[in-house]
């Protein structure tokens, strides 16, 4: 009965990374505003470094490079597990579809139902525990990046 809870969990964690709804101009708008936030602090963190260590204006230029070749090759092995995260994605979406049609052979109609209204709530409560957990870490992260 563990072991099926457990399942039910993990099958259900990974329909909701899936169930998540956001528009295109949201989602260029975060892209855009996370791109500004990250080049600030590079711009920040080399500056720390240069004050931190002394570096001369060769040092300088010598470390941003590296950072920019380091940069481009942690994209490049991101887009190479791009194609692995979408195959697991779907994988684990057809694990769901099996399951959801295997407990509905074993369930009686209203026990599925129950079962399903269950599962549906448990999300819920994960959903909102995460959104918490987010605006816990809202208000950490922009202090820090503000004390600096």
């Amino acid at each position: 009965m563990k072991k099926l809870v457990l399942a039910i969990a993990f099958i259900g964690m990974g329909s909701f990374a899936m169930a998540q709804h956001t528009t295109p101009q949201d989602k260029e708008a975060r892209r855009a505003e996370m791109q500004q936030k990250m080049q600030q602090k590079e711009q920040d963190h080399m500056a720390q470094m240069q004050k931190d260590l002394n570096l001369n204006p060769s040092q300088v230029a010598q470390i941003k490079s590296l950072h920019e070749k380091r940069k481009a090759e942690m994209k490049a092995e991101f887009e190479k597990n791009k194609v692995d995260r979408q195959a697991k994605m779907e994988e684990m979406k057809a694990k769901r579809t099996q399951m959801d049609a295997d407990m509905k052979k074993i369930l009686t109609p209203q026990q599925y139902d129950k079962w399903q209204a269950d599962r549906d709530a448990k999300m819920e409560q994960r959903k909102m525990a995460m959104k918490e957990r987010r605006m816990m870490k809202k208000p950490m992260n922009t202090g820090a990046s503000e004390a600096k």
